[in-house]
């Protein structure tokens, strides 16, 4: 008897031993990278030192504002979100390195908020092979959008898009010749190529070019470029201290008094703090919502998010774009029935969401976001408003 009932105990711990072994590779199989019982982590590499840190601090702070918003109401169905940022100085080495790290060492579920055309671009061929998402970088570059790339996810609308609206804005103004300035990389190219798109199909040519090399501020030599061809408009495509420099420099100069407009990447806020007195008039594109007008309710949520969680962050474009973009990522996760890299992207291909002013819609065939694109100007005190057009300018010359 008592052997028998050794045998019946036998045979029935050896399934359950080994159901609980099939269970626990059944669940590390099916688990993904950066997502735990309680966490999601995502990893963010972006400028947080250098000419540029100011966009860096900002999309980070912004999003870290939402993240502690839905943290402190549970998270994402029970895990909290934890955002690992590392600093590349704006420079495409350091980022590649530290998109290796992100992926390799701390295993990210996917990245997001990177800031810069071209740390994004020498992270590109990574991204594809690992196959990691890519979430709303900070970048209207046209190589993340077209053609289109799995797992690459665009808010903003493009440098493109633009730089075809301020074209389009000084033609219908009789300003007719065009210089562009620009960070001699991938992401001035990218808005060099974009005016003369938006030129050429109006039978036009740029006046004049002239760059300068990232993370420097030696521009000597492309003020007097582009000064002696006297043009009515300059077009700048870079980062807001040298361009801060640039401005004041042409404007110190007697002979050459252009109208400036910015692409959004310069960084509005801290290009009109950089500028001082010098700044009045100096028009920047926008693709986000004006963040001090408290009627959109996506700008209210913003203030008062900031206040609550984030005291010592300034609101700004750039913190607006990452709150956004924050805001959008945990619409997608909250939709996820599984959190798998693949679940995501199906998710986020279905996107159709108003974050309370502000649309985000994507598609499997278009993983851009958002088409707004709206005109903004420095004014007195270094104070950002909106504009419709260039009759409203405040004239820095009278």
């Amino acid at each position: 008897m008592l052997k028998e009932i050794k045998a019946q105990l036998k045979s029935l711990l050896i399934p359950t031993s080994l159901c609980c072994i099939a269970i626990f590779f059944a669940g590390n199989a099916s688990a993904e990278d950066g997502v735990t019982q309680k966490r999601i982590i995502i990893g963010q590499s972006c400028a947080l030192r250098g000419p540029a840190q100011a966009l860096g601090q900002g999309m980070r702070d912004g999003a870290l504002t939402y993240f502690k918003h839905i943290n402190a109401e549970g998270g994402i169905k029970g895990k909290i979100i934890k955002l690992i940022t590392l600093d590349d100085g704006y420079e495409p080495k350091a980022c590649v390195s530290n998109t290796k790290q992100l992926i390799e060492k701390d295993r990210v579920f996917l990245l997001f908020g990177y800031v810069g055309t071209p740390t994004s671009k020498a992270v590109f061929d990574l991204i594809k092979k690992t196959k990691v998402p890519y979430f709303a970088p900070f970048t209207g570059a046209e190589f993340l959008r077209n053609p289109l790339t799995s797992g690459i996810f665009n808010i903003r609308a493009s440098y493109y898009q633009e730089t075809e609206a301020m074209v389009d804005t000084l033609l219908m103004n009789s300003l007719k010749r065009i210089s562009v300035f620009y960070q001699d990389d991938s992401y001035g190219e990218a808005g060099l190529k974009g005016v003369k798109i938006a030129l050429q199909k109006r039978g036009m040519k740029i006046l004049s070019k002239a760059s300068y090399e990232r993370n420097t501020l030696d521009l000597e030599n492309a003020v007097s470029e582009i000064a002696i061809s006297n043009p009515d408009a300059v077009i700048m495509i870079g980062a807001y201290k040298p361009c801060a420099k640039f401005i004041r420099l042409m404007r110190d100069s007697t002979k050459s008094r252009p109208i400036f407009l910015n692409v959004s990447f310069v960084g509005a806020d801290a290009l009109a703090e950089t500028l001082s007195n010098k700044g009045l008039g100096v028009v920047v594109t926008q693709v986000v919502p004006y963040p001090f007008d408290k009627r959109i309710p996506v700008v209210a949520q913003y203030h008062q998010m900031t206040q609550k969680y984030m005291t010592d962050s300034k609101i700004s474009f750039t913190g607006m774009e990452g709150f956004i973009a924050a805001k959008a990522l945990c619409r997608i996760l909250e939709k996820m029935n599984r959190f798998t890299r693949a679940e995501f992207i199906r998710t986020a291909d279905s996107m159709y969401e108003s974050l309370g002013g502000f649309k985000v819609h994507f598609t499997p065939k278009n993983h851009q976001g958002s088409d707004l694109v709206h005109l903004t100007q420095i004014g007195p005190g270094g104070f950002i408003s909106n504009i419709d057009n260039l009759s409203q300018l405040y004239k820095y010359w009278d």
